[in-house]
């Protein structure tokens, strides 16, 4: 290659910019400034402020792990550990030396729930990091009581003891404030007691966050199945498997909805039939497909008074309203039918008091 080729060849690849260490130099510090302001703003606990900040100053300089550091530590403030989460690796991925990254990582893990990864996190951390056990000793404790919260939780499922595990899960969120998982097994505990209002809540707010929520979806139709809204019922749970077909619960759900209204209606046609034996027997299998369902269960507890009645054995019909009000203490209509049964008895003062009782629910 010739002498003036090979000069050409060197000066293509010479920085022709006048004076690129300065403004180097200058981007750095317009980025520490970006970094410096938005550390004023932590302080000041103008959090989406200095989030907006470090933002900035990730922008400048998008290698620096401490950024995305500060940045995690504002998003852990206002409780979007998610966002937190993705920062924290990115800080370590930017520097495997960041403790602070590696530290936060494992408070957002733990916060979302996630024992698996927060553990594989902090043995890591405990390998590179052997003599600072001490700083992270709260997140070892928090770890262990989780996963044995975890373990009661599912005892108490199990064995449909539904406050303790709305107790047991309360207990969790405080360590874990944003695990979704938690949140929907609480509020599927709530429906279960019958607390559908704060159920609805709870899974309102998880929707708010995530309209895709699968487990949220299924608790606000869990609440409108056992509310006797069956169709709509039946919606949701379709919705819960076009956005998780897996989800065997709602599967299940959707199965005990047709299953309960096939029933329902092939006793309605029997007892019009006059079929009553045949009734009683399908209304008697119906209380078996859902015995959660209060509401449901209460008006076939009400089908097999009727029935009852029908077939002049009122001793009979008194304990099918006596179940049904049982159910459903505001049940007008069990009310009327066993008034009607204790005066066919000469119960005269039961029957008085189950017609002050309709009156009273009558006028709510």
């Amino acid at each position: 290659m010739s002498e003036n080729g090979s000069q050409a060849s060197e000066e293509e690849f010479m920085d022709t910019s006048e004076n690129p260490p300065q403004a180097s130099r200058d981007l750095e510090k317009e980025a520490e400034d970006a970094k410096n302001a938005g550390n004023v703003a932590h302080k000041q606990k103008d959090y989406y402020k200095a989030i907006k900040l470090y933002t900035n100053a990730i922008n400048l300089m998008p290698d620096k792990a401490v950024y995305f550091g500060n940045r995690a530590a504002a998003y852990m403030m206002v409780n979007n550990y998610q966002n937190a989460l993705e920062d924290s690796v990115k800080s370590v991925e930017k520097d495997p030396n960041y403790f602070k990254g590696s530290y936060r990582m494992i408070k957002c893990y733990i916060a979302l729930g996630n024992l698996v990864a927060a553990s594989r996190a902090l043995e890591e951390l405990r390998s590179r990091d052997p003599n600072n056990s001490a700083t992270y000793a709260t997140e070892t404790t928090n770890i262990s009581r989780l996963k044995d919260l975890e373990a009661t939780a599912d005892k108490d499922m199990s064995n449909n003891d539904y406050r303790k595990v709305v107790y047991v899960m309360d207990r969790a969120l405080a360590m874990a404030p944003a695990c979704v998982n938690y949140k929907v097994k609480r509020a599927e505990c709530l429906a279960l007691l019958g607390r559908y209002n704060e159920a609805q809540e709870a899974s309102n707010e998880m929707l708010r966050a995530n309209n895709l929520n699968g487990g949220a979806l299924y608790v606000k139709g869990l609440c409108l199945f056992y509310q006797d809204h069956l169709d709509k019922a039946r919606q949701h749970f379709l919705q819960v498997l076009r956005v998780d077909p897996d989800h065997s619960k709602a599967r299940t759900a959707i199965k005990n909805v047709k299953e309960l209204e096939a029933t329902k209606q092939k006793g309605n046609a029997a007892f019009t039939s006059g079929k009553n034996e045949e009734a009683l027997k399908l209304y008697k299998a119906a209380l078996q497909i859902s015995p959660n369902n209060k509401l449901t269960n209460a008006k076939l507890h009400c089908n097999i008074a009727a029935v009852y009645m029908k077939l002049k054995d009122y001793d009979e019909a008194v304990k099918a309203c006596n179940a049904a009000i049982g159910l459903d203490d505001q049940y007008v209509k069990a009310y009327t039918r066993r008034m009607t049964c204790y005066q066919e008895l000469d119960q005269h003062e039961e029957a008085v008091r189950d017609a002050d009782k309709t009156a009273q629910n009558g006028a709510q």
